[in-house]
């Protein structure tokens, strides 16, 4: 699964940094997915998708 930042929803609150610092960073106010593979090693990506409180964060086969 790869994540998907919708950065016109991202409010930039840092949930998904916080639950998953090796795959999301907020630059500028904007969360970025910086590791697009590693949800594959990770179990965190789930989360930070559940976590997202505008629903900006998809995970995509």
């Amino acid at each position: 699964m790869k994540p998907v930042v919708d950065e016109g929803l991202c409010i930039g609150c840092g949930n998904c940094e916080q639950i998953c610092p090796s795959i999301f960073q907020v630059i500028d106010d904007i969360s970025k997915v910086v590791d697009p593979e590693g949800c594959d090693m990770q179990d965190c990506c789930e989360a930070a998708e559940e976590n997202c409180p505008v629903e900006a964060i998809t995970l995509e086969d």
